[in-house]
């Protein structure tokens, strides 16, 4: 069937590579495509690196592309393999496997690699650079068993692998050459102000610093400098540079300079074998940001179709950037020099600045920090070299901290190009958003979303997708703008709760069926959501829907990337017995665990379990699930307390135990993490959990809202209380409240900034009939809830599906 189709090879398995093969399949492109990458997975967003690096995201939650795309698409996928060679005579490509595949025509994305300074000690161990998944993996290995660490390079990279770091409770320094960091993308006072704000979380830096030696034996213990003073670090992450990986078309006869020498469609030397990305040059020039590399592959896509296109005539660099929270943006020029005019603007308050550079009057470049909501209109305005106005200098420079009004959005949006890139993680372009919005009536960003693959990525883009709405939609934006809680559904969170409690609705397909899913189905977003909402409103009569869980829920147990399983028995405030002990080393060596790890949550992972071993190791360990797959009641982290500690005023590991077997196994929103401190040294670390508890001579002081994760938060103090029969009712009734009003998937942190902690306060602390009510609910829940462990095992249809049958991707 497929033999009068081109066969079309990719090297290479990233964004540039396979953005091109969206662009083909979407222009309808009759080509059989085989895909050689050399990781272990499908395509994954490269840009959420630091995301996995600091623990808010898994590698499932930044793949673009998952199995079952390659499989729709009649794509052949080869992970884990990487190619060696194109044989331009037999018209092959060679892997080092010895695995061969017939092309028509090649495209090489095979990206960079990391720079690694030439230095004395450069080879040691734990010297790494920050590029893949691997490399992510090998720093979270080393943040759990070193304490210092040093970042060489302040360039974008560098500066995620630091503050991921540091996330992770490394003591870390970025060592940058320059004065300035990001110095190719920032001016001085961008850079000031950056280096400020990441000072304030925690990075240390040595700026102006030449790293000349790696010292140490075998492994690395420190850095020398060109100045003679040294900096101890037992790891190291190298972000100096990137470096396009050219081996395959060096290998193949393929003229190389620093790149893969293109031409401007895209054309390597060897005839009908193309180069798009990191790895290709063209006109002298190597582009590592991501929306050249998505300009490249429309123009190969369109060029392999043969629809008409320009060529590819090199890209206007800018860069709109998110390092730690904090938006940066620059665009041509961002240097003043004598020969400048400058417009410029800093609020050291609000911590923002704005910078615009003219020539002869002529826009030329600018830098944005802190608010970049004019970094579309700035990028036009450098790349028609526009010149400055009174009209353009009022609605760039505006009046407040955004800078103008709406209307002047519509405008800015109006005035961009067609093919001007919104969505820079995705490749996605202006005119593929209207078009969506005109073709599909789309009226949510949701939508354009599920489409396009706009904001499915870091969400930078989603204010010009939803002023590209306005803009489209007119007079209709605000009618038939509101957004559901997914594409399936205009309803929100609130309407839907109160549609099931209206029409008595039980189950996940009669709501969908009843308020007018557009897809009868759903989602993986939207039937996880109502389960849980039917759940929460009827803890005593809903019937779990496993079907609408997550993978991990469904089986109760956390998978890993090679298929085996982490089992987490639960260690109540973080306390065991030699017996528990015993039995869980005792399974460990039975069932050839390869990892058993001690957790920040004070318990131990065993990691590495076989799928079929699973019912079977948590049969002999017979201890309580640890629900490290839920969105549940996850750990109470405590402190010893007052029964061993000097300093301790409060019984920690009794109080954390007696609330952890209270709330274990019941569903929230989202996962939940609570600590006990016997005194206000915080040992324990209350101040970054959902609910935070700090034992003082008088009582317990209750916080509420924290979070470590992508987005640090410092929890509110919520109320003091003197027993601890009020510390229970207090905690159930908040619990109850955010199960109750929280969004589906929404942590504390979010809850508590939405709702306000003034209107959490006047439900709970102001209210005690309703406080009393809300903690009778959670504790009517309770009585409904089971360990799932001890259901799966005397349900054999069920074990044996889930684990003997099923195979898990």
């Amino acid at each position: 069937m497929t033999s009068n189709r081109e066969k079309i090879v990719l090297i290479g398995n990233g964004m540039a590579g396979v953005g091109t093969i969206e662009q083909i399949l979407k222009l309808g492109g009759n080509y059989d495509i085989t895909v050689f990458g050399s990781e272990p997975y499908p395509n994954y967003n490269r840009i959420m690196l630091s995301y996995v690096l600091e623990g808010s995201k898994t590698v499932d939650d930044i793949i673009l592309n998952d199995w079952n795309w390659y499989k729709e698409n009649g794509i052949t996928l080869h992970t884990g393999t990487a190619v060696t060679r194109i044989d331009g005579e037999s018209r092959k490509v060679i892997a080092e496997n010895g695995l061969t595949a017939d092309y028509d025509k090649v495209i090489i994305a095979t990206g960079s690699n990391s720079f690694i300074l030439p230095i004395p000690g450069s080879g040691k161990e734990g010297v790494v650079g920050f590029r893949d998944i691997a490399d992510c993996e090998t720093m979270l290995q080393a943040a759990k068993e070193y304490n210092k660490a040093a970042v060489i390079g302040g360039g974008l990279l560098g500066l995620e692998a630091a503050k991921g770091l540091v996330n992770l409770g490394m003591d870390v320094t970025v060592v940058h050459l320059m004065e300035d960091l990001m110095e190719r993308q920032l001016d001085h006072t961008a850079a000031s102000m950056l280096k400020a704000e990441l000072e304030r979380q925690g990075v240390k830096f040595a700026m102006g610093k030449q790293t000349v030696e790696l010292t140490g034996e075998e492994r690395v213990s420190g850095l020398r400098f060109s100045d003679g003073t040294e900096l101890e670090a037992q790891f190291v992450v190298m972000a100096v540079g990137i470096k396009p990986n050219v081996e395959v078309a060096k290998a193949s006869g393929i003229e190389v300079n620093r790149g893969i020498v293109v031409d401007d469609y895209l054309q390597t030397s060897l005839e009908n074998v193309y180069s798009v990305g990191e790895c290709a040059e063209h006109r002298g020039a190597c582009y590592g940001l991501v929306a050249p590399l998505f300009e490249q592959g429309n123009v190969l896509a369109k060029h392999l179709c043969g629809a008409e296109t320009k060529p590819y005539e090199g890209s206007v660099v800018s860069t709109k950037l998110k390092i730690s929270g904090v938006d940066v943006f620059s665009a041509g020029e961002f240097i003043d020099t004598p020969e400048h005019t400058v417009i410029a603007a800093k609020d050291d308050w609000k911590r923002t600045y704005k910078k615009i550079l003219l020539k002869d009057n002529m826009i030329v470049g600018a830098v944005l920090f802190g608010d970049v909501t004019e970094s579309a209109n700035l990028q036009k305005l450098v790349k028609q070299d526009a010149e400055m106005t009174d009209d353009i200098y009022a609605d760039v420079m505006g009046t407040g901290c955004c800078g103008g009004g709406g209307a002047k959005k519509t405008a800015s949006v109006e005035s961009m190009s067609d093919d001007e890139i919104v969505c820079g993680c995705n490749g996605v372009t202006k005119k593929a958003i209207v078009d969506a919005i005109q073709d599909n009536g789309f009226t949510t960003v949701d939508e354009i979303k599920a489409c396009t693959g706009a904001t499915r990525s870091c969400g930078g883009c989603k204010p010009v997708v939803e002023q590209i709405l306005q803009y489209v939609l007119g007079d209709g934006f605000e009618q038939s703008a509101k957004t559901g809680i997914c594409s399936c559904t205009t309803l929100s969170r609130d309407e839907i709760v109160a549609e099931i409690r209206a029409k008595g609705l039980t189950t996940t397909k009669e709501v969908m069926n009843v308020l007018g899913w557009k897809q009868e189905e759903g989602c993986s977003k939207c039937r996880p959501a109502v389960n849980y909402y039917l759940g929460m409103i009827y803890p005593d009569t809903h019937e779990d829907e496993k079907e609408s869980r997550f993978v991990n829920e469904r089986m109760s147990a956390n998978i890993q990337k090679d298929g085996t399983f982490t089992v987490v028995p639960r260690m109540y405030g973080g306390v065991t017995t030699p017996e528990d002990l015993k039995r869980i080393a005792d399974v460990s060596i039975k069932y050839d665990v390869k990892v058993v790890k001690v957790t920040g949550g004070q318990r131990l992972d065993l990691i590495g379990v076989k799928k079929e071993d699973v019912p079977k190791v948590w049969e002999e360990l017979d201890m309580p699930s640890g629900y490290a797959y839920a969105k549940s009641l996850r750990t109470v982290k405590t402190c010893v307390g007052s029964q061993f500690c000097r300093f301790g005023t409060q019984d920690s590991m009794g109080v954390g135990a007696m609330l952890e077997r209270k709330y274990e196994r019941l569903d929230f929103p989202a996962k939940f993490k609570m600590a006990v401190n016997g005194c206000p040294r915080n040992c324990a670390e209350s101040c970054t959990k959902d609910i935070g508890i700090v034992g003082n001579d008088g009582g317990w002081e209750v916080f509420i809202g924290g979070n470590g994760g992508i987005k640090p938060r410092i929890a509110d103090s919520f109320c003091k209380v003197k027993t601890d029969e009020e510390l229970v009712e207090i905690c159930s009734a908040v619990m109850q409240y955010y199960r109750e009003t929280g969004n589906y998937l929404e942590r504390t942190s979010e809850w508590v900034e939405r709702l306000g902690l003034d209107q959490i306060k006047s439900a709970i602390l102001d209210n005690e009939e309703e406080r009393k009510a809300l903690a009778q609910r959670i504790d009517f829940a309770l009585t409904q809830v089971k360990d799932p462990w001890k259901k799966m095992l005397n349900d054999d249809p069920t074990r044996n599906a889930l684990f003997e049958k099923a195979e898990i991707r």
